[in-house]
């Protein structure tokens, strides 16, 4: 039966946290924050240096420009120093489009930044309810090429493929492939909407019900999405308008990159999704890994504009710890040994440079075994050695 006494209901209390919120306990925090510190050294290898912005901004900052696409997803607060609205980060891209824009705006392009810190957003998703997690990304700043696009979306790949990840793969789109083939048909906006909807559904009945002159197409879209080559087959030589046309172009190469650069990744494209995508204007990618819950990570082109009316074309990923720690294989626990009261620091110091986790005993103990046991400890200290305490 469960402890129902005053002291345990008022500690459950204290322990209770809002939806979407969780503490991280030993030894997961120290997995995480290994994990991290891993892929931002692997993306600094190829010179996306790190930066760190704030955790909250004012809110007609962090809002404007592409930024105004998060702002149902952003918690907000007064600040009690100017009186002003602030914004607590819901997606750190948008603070390195600021200082791409700002800060660094002289600085030599295109611009590679990096960054990891915490994010926080007002709901979850069915997929990923967590509100608040760790980001790690990396920003491609000042390039229009698709070079650049397929650099980043590699990066992200094989950066997730050297920390462990297995049965990966990456489903490349252009959110705004869609949207051009309807404005070059003239198709009415509540109609435009109604058929986003459906395509978001895969529903393709409802699709040639209202699709009109685009009906066809659309449904040819939907139904050559899947596997790389199948999908670049399915296209091939299909005739859009100019705008159009355009984006698939680029979509296409964009793939034939990625396929060429990692031909050991799982390539998928999907010609009609948007979701998730708000702020992208171009080619986009999400990577999953199967058997694992929830997106790894997402990016793609955007303007980095920040507010400016004419912003410099930029391309990125970010990557959702949450969702990339459930993918990532156990890390193997620490050596920890027990040094009993007495021991000289200079013999624990060498031992925790040789990757030993010591703890120091701090008052003398009869069983030393038995207290290593207690405190986790696989080893205990005996005449400078360690001993496995299974032999005690």
């Amino acid at each position: 039966m469960p402890d129902r006494t005053p002291d345990a209901e008022t500690s459950l209390h204290h322990a209770l946290l809002p939806a979407g919120f969780h503490d991280i306990l030993p030894p997961d925090a120290a997995r995480e924050a290994a994990v991290v510190e891993r892929l931002i050294s692997l993306v600094a290898g190829h010179g996306y240096e790190r930066v760190k912005p704030p955790l909250v901004e004012f809110e007609e900052t962090l809002l404007g420009g592409v930024g105004a696409a998060m702002a149902r997803e952003t918690f907000r607060l007064m600040d009690p120093i100017s009186q002003r609205m602030m914004g607590v980060r819901a997606d750190m891209t948008l603070q390195i489009a600021r200082i791409a824009a700002s800060r660094l705006k002289n600085a030599p392009r295109p611009l590679r930044l990096a960054y990891a810190g915490q994010v926080l957003q007002v709901k979850g998703t069915h997929l990923r309810p967590e509100r608040q997690f760790t980001q790690v990304g990396a920003e491609l700043i000042g390039s229009h090429l698709t070079s650049a696009d397929a650099e980043v979306a590699v990066l992200a790949a094989r950066s997730l493929m050297a920390i462990g990840v297995e049965r990966l793969s990456i489903d490349l789109n252009a959110p705004t492939l869609v949207p051009a083939l309807l404005r070059a048909h003239g198709v009415a906006p509540d109609t435009a909407a109604a058929l986003r909807r459906a395509l978001d559904r895969k529903d393709s009945s409802r699709v040639e019900a209202m699709g009109g002159p685009v009906a066809k197409t659309l449904s040819l879209l939907m139904a050559a999405s899947g596997p790389a080559a199948r999908a670049l087959d399915a296209v091939s030589g299909l005739s859009l308008p100019a705008d159009a046309d355009a984006e698939l172009a680029r979509l296409v190469e964009v793939v034939t990159l990625v396929a060429k650069a990692a031909p050991d990744l799982a390539v998928t494209v999907d010609f009609v999704e948007h979701r998730g995508f708000e702020y992208h204007s171009g080619v986009s990618f999400t990577l999953f890994a199967r058997g694992v819950r929830g997106e790894l990570g997402r990016g793609g082109r955007y303007q980095a504009a920040n507010g400016a009316a004419n912003g410099e074309p930029a391309t990125g990923v970010t990557l959702f710890m949450d969702s990339v720690l459930r993918a990532v294989p156990p890390a193997a626990l620490p050596r920890r040994l027990y040094a009993p009261f007495g021991t000289p620091a200079e013999v624990a110091d060498a031992l925790r440079a040789e990757g030993w986790v010591v703890l120091a005993g701090l008052s003398e103990v009869q069983d030393i075994a038995a207290e290593a046991r207690r405190m986790a400890c696989g080893f205990v200290l005996r005449a400078g050695l360690p001993h496995s305490v299974e032999q005690d």
